[in-house]
């Protein structure tokens, strides 16, 4: 029987395969200042357009505007309101993805995988992303272990693509 998931290694050959090209095929890109973030195109644009404070307030997935605009940390996010904006402004670490947008599943396998937005979920009062629905079916069946197994390889997966930036990383 064909397995639902990736493997821990397949992951990681995927994330070191798809980081060392300059374009993956979603277009995924990895921007590193302070930390690492899931961004694509050459605007940027992190959560692919979504408005990370919708996720909170809203309970959904909500497609922010383009001219409601602010970059964290060299990633930047789109927001459905003004006053979305000021939020997410005035307490961006409150709003942001965990493990930089990446797939929390494998993050807590030290590997870096694009997400589907349909994922989303808000827990803890923290937003967590996944590759696909059985990803994050799998993450939240155990979540005080993956949440632990992720947080502790996040350091490290930083560190160990902390080379990676947007001036060399390009579509």
């Amino acid at each position: 029987m064909r397995s639902k998931y990736v493997s821990p290694i397949a992951a990681a050959l995927l994330a070191t395969v798809s980081l060392a090209c300059t374009k993956s095929a979603s277009g995924t890109k990895v921007t590193v200042e302070k930390s690492l973030v899931n961004t694509s195109g050459v605007t940027q644009i992190a959560i692919n357009g979504f408005d990370p404070v919708a996720f909170f307030t809203e309970g959904k997935a909500v497609h922010g505007e383009p001219e409601i605009t602010s970059t964290h940390e060299g990633a930047v996010y789109m927001f459905a309101s003004h006053e979305h904006k000021e939020s997410f402004n005035k307490e961006p670490g409150k709003y942001l993805p965990q493990y930089g947008g990446f797939s929390a599943l494998a993050a807590s396998y030290g590997s870096l995988l694009p997400v589907d937005i349909s994922t989303w979920k808000v827990r803890d009062g923290k937003l967590y992303l996944d590759l696909n629905p059985e990803y994050a079916d799998d993450f939240h069946a155990d979540f005080a272990s993956n949440v632990e197994k992720a947080d502790a390889q996040w350091p490290k997966l930083i560190e160990k693509n902390k080379e990676l930036n947007a001036a060399n990383v390009s579509e």
